[in-house]
């Protein structure tokens, strides 16, 4: 039957491989995990070469008693890849809610009158923009739109550049107001991507000044 293996710690799904009666019973005695290869009809001991060894915590069965749910603590990687989870390569997410999510965060944050004055906003913003640019935090919307990349930023310029041109035609204010706010924001993550800063553009500014 399948055999899904868990970090006991970090809930991570680590990997998913076979188990027979056999190789079970050998799983208790050790307290590791052994599997059964289905291809070379043979046991194995996961990481007795390796070295990466699951220290066995918990065991369970599901519902219908045909899959086995190991948690365990990991003596290394669990993927022969060196990644540390078999369940390394992404299809999808749900982009969306984590970009509404964070998009919230970030406009509050430009909102906190104790940490800046109301009129130094887009330096403190372009700042913040750099920051998640370096770290590159897991979950952050802006780290998102780095990782995408060029492309993807520039895309989201001009859906927000049409939203302006929408909420331009409706009222009341505010709606313009919260879309000119989000170009603004996707329009430093862009200068950021690029390397300018703000100042570069207020120099152009002083320069077409008469």
């Amino acid at each position: 039957m399948p055999a899904i293996v868990q970090d006991y710690q970090t809930k991570d799904v680590l990997m998913v491989a076979y188990v027979n009666e056999e190789s079970l019973k050998l799983s208790l005695e050790k307290g590791e995990t052994v599997f059964y290869s289905r291809s070379r009809q043979e046991l194995w001991h996961k990481g007795e070469t390796s070295g990466n060894t699951q220290e066995i915590k918990e065991i369970y069965y599901d519902c219908d008693q045909d899959t086995i749910l190991f948690t365990v603590d990991p003596a290394g990687p669990a993927c022969h890849t060196g990644e540390n989870s078999c369940f390394f390569r992404k299809i999808a997410e749900d982009t969306d809610l984590k970009a509404k999510k964070m998009m919230k965060m970030e406009q509050q944050a430009q909102n906190i009158e104790a940490e800046f004055e109301t009129e130094k906003v887009v330096d403190f913003l372009y700042d913040l923009i750099l920051s998640r640019k370096e770290e590159m935090p897991e979950g952050s919307y802006t780290t998102y739109l780095f990782e995408e990349g060029i492309d993807k930023i520039l895309k989201k310029v001009g859906e927000e550049s049409a939203e302006v041109i929408i909420a331009s035609k409706n009222e009341p204010d505010e709606e313009l107001v919260y879309e000119t706010a989000d170009l603004v924001y996707h329009m430093l993550v862009l200068l950021a991507e690029r390397g300018i800063n703000p100042d570069q553009i207020r120099e152009e500014l002083k320069k077409r000044h008469k």
